[in-house]
Parts: structure tokens; sequence; C-alpha cells
């Protein structure tokens, strides 16, 4: 029969975490994704940047470049 210590299936690294300090670590762990939402975020409005780029680029269209460059700006 194997016995299996609580405490170190909740251990990370080999270290015992209390309560506290594993709350703090998905406190921790919450923030992060909520920074790496913003970074998607912002890289989906990139690429629509780009996407609004490359039609009129492939056209010509000069108007419309300076439009979704000037946008881009208005939007940093």
């Amino acid at each position: 029969m194997v016995t299996v210590n609580f405490r170190q299936t909740l251990s990370l690294s080999g270290r015992s975490d209390s309560v506290e300090d594993l709350e703090q670590r998905v406190a921790d762990l919450e923030l992060a994704v909520a920074e790496m939402r913003r970074h998607n975020l912002r890289l989906a409005e990139l690429a629509d940047v780009v996407q609004e780029l490359l039609v009129p680029l492939a056209s010509r269209d000069e108007e419309r470049i300076r439009a979704a460059i000037d946008a881009f700006g208005e939007s940093i």
C-alpha cells in the first residue's frame, strides 16, 4: 500500500507551502493572466492594422493607407 502525504501533494518544487503562500501564488498568476490578456488584445489590434494596411497597399489606395496609419497612431 502506498501512503500519500497530503502536504507533499500540495507542495511545489519540493517545498511545503502554506495556504497563504498558495493564495499569493494564485493571486500572482491571476495578475499574469490579466497582463497576457492585455498583450493578446494589443496583438490582435496590431494584426487588424496590418490587415487594414495590406489591402490598400495592394490596391495603392493612399487615402485608406493614411487613414489606417492615423487610426493606429490614435490607438497608441
